[in-house]
């Protein structure tokens, strides 16, 4: 088994990060970093997409709320299913844009 095989502790810490996030919210890549007080989103990007198959990876999103390309469709039917804010499309050119302001997660938890 090679290191890369295995999550580091700063992945395992992404990863978790992801599965706090609520149903019908999302978070940034830049947010992850940022709540972590560690690594960019770059980093928290490259966590994502080698160990991310196993959490709600819908939730960490790009900061300008476009779907992650070549996962569109799935992930579209997840924030359907959990109703995260979307814009819909002006045009038959363009697809759906998570509605940032809305879906935005600030890593607090919800008030009771």
């Amino acid at each position: 088994m090679t290191p890369m095989d295995q999550p580091t502790e700063y992945a395992e810490r992404v990863l978790e990060t992801a599965e706090a996030i609520p149903e019908g919210r999302v978070m940034t890549y830049g947010d992850v970093a940022e709540y972590l007080g560690q690594g960019g989103p770059r980093q928290v990007g490259r966590v994502m997409a080698l160990f991310g198959g196993g959490v709600p990876w819908w939730r960490v999103v790009r900061a300008d709320g476009r779907l992650l390309p070549g996962h569109e469709t799935e992930a579209l039917a997840n924030y359907r299913a959990e109703g995260t804010p979307l814009r819909t499309p002006a045009t038959d050119r363009e697809t759906y844009r998570l509605d940032m302001p809305r879906a935005r997660w600030d890593g607090e938890p919800a008030p009771d």
